[in-house]
């Protein structure tokens, strides 16, 4: 694996990281309570409870009703009418093992403002794991994990198969992967995950960005990460807020689960934006054409590199699947992004 001490976040969000998760429990049976206390002192009282509440309020609307109900993730009948139209058309078995046929994808992104000491830096990008609901791809991502080589990890959310409920499964997932990957791992939240989450990503060593930013170093070089919340169900995001703390002119990398703040990013001045949600469309047409992408945006970003004005973006088709592990036309992928100076 590359050596990574070199790459090792420093300044402040960082120094004080240690400390927070010197507060985060070990892995157990944590109560609700538990949780909102160790979130409360992560995040503050009241961005803690703000987002508690805003995924109480969803969760209650998919139980009870209303316009989550509706949402094919959360609809009952959706993994059986699928799998029941996979079957009718003799492509059932082929759909169950492309999704566990995990490809690893190589993106050079060439890159004006890196710094000269970050030619070369290196991006392992993971996306929409879906752990608990998709077992093959997470034993082909296991077994491939330890052979690449980069210098940091980023995941782009949506640990959990549904958008509600348990998610203690997805975790102890989660944890195996981790215990795969090298070297500093960074995260977000996508729409099927929980804030409730945070403690225990964190415990495990995932800097888990809330609208919050990481510089990292090389040699007296510096390339800012950002991360915001979850901008597609909960539209919880602060580009703002995370861009903030980001010098004027420094080179820069967003994460988000959705591409669909790629307006907002380009013009908070982002040189990347990484993020995945769209899965490809998953259940493509033959030459990868999407059916659905669940996203507002144009179709040429919901897959693989794309630019906007002076921003790159990539959107990773990710490595699970939703509503059920099932893929045609569009592999699950991780991809290594190299940037390189223009």
């Amino acid at each position: 694996m590359t050596a990574t001490a070199a790459f090792a976040p420093s300044g402040p969000p960082p120094d004080d990281f240690g400390d927070r998760l010197d507060r985060v429990e070990t892995i157990g049976a944590i109560g609700e309570e538990d949780i909102v206390a160790q979130l409360e002192a992560r995040l503050g009282r009241s961005h803690a409870r703000q987002r508690l509440g805003i995924e109480r309020d969803h969760e209650q609307r998919a139980f009870g009703g209303g316009l989550n109900f509706f949402r094919i993730e959360n609809w009952y009948l959706s993994p059986g009418l699928i799998r029941l139209g996979l079957r009718a058309t003799g492509l059932y078995s082929r759909a169950r093992r492309n999704a566990a046929d995990l490809q690893v994808r190589q993106n050079a992104i060439p890159a004006k403002r890196l710094p000269q000491e970050c030619d070369g830096f290196t991006v392992l990008h993971i996306s929409d794991l879906h752990v608990d609901m998709n077992e093959g791809a997470m034993r082909t991502l296991c077994a491939v994990l330890p052979k690449l080589e980069y210098d940091i990890c980023v995941l782009t959310g949506d640990y959990r198969g549904k958008t509600y409920g348990p998610f203690d499964a997805a975790l102890d997932g989660l944890e195996e992967v981790r215990s795969k990957i090298s070297g500093p791992v960074y995260g977000v939240l996508g729409n099927h995950d929980t804030i409730r989450m945070v403690p225990r990503m964190e415990s495990m060593g995932i800097r888990v960005l809330l609208n919050e930013t990481d510089r990292i170093s090389r040699q007296g070089e510096h390339l800012y990460l950002a991360g915001i919340d979850d901008a597609h169900f909960y539209r919880v995001d602060n580009i703002e807020k995370a861009a903030a703390e980001i010098p004027e002119n420094a080179f820069s990398i967003l994460l988000s689960h959705t591409p669909e703040i790629y307006r907002q990013a380009a013009h908070a001045g982002f040189d990347i934006l990484l993020s995945g949600h769209t899965h490809g469309g998953q259940i493509c047409l033959p030459g990868s054409i999407p059916i659905t992408l669940d996203s507002v945006l144009p179709r040429r970003m919901g897959s693989g590199s794309w630019r906007y004005h002076e921003m790159i973006g990539y959107t990773s088709v990710g490595v699970g699947s939703s509503i059920l592990p099932a893929r045609l036309n569009c592999l699950p992928e991780i991809t290594l992004h190299r940037l390189e100076r223009a």
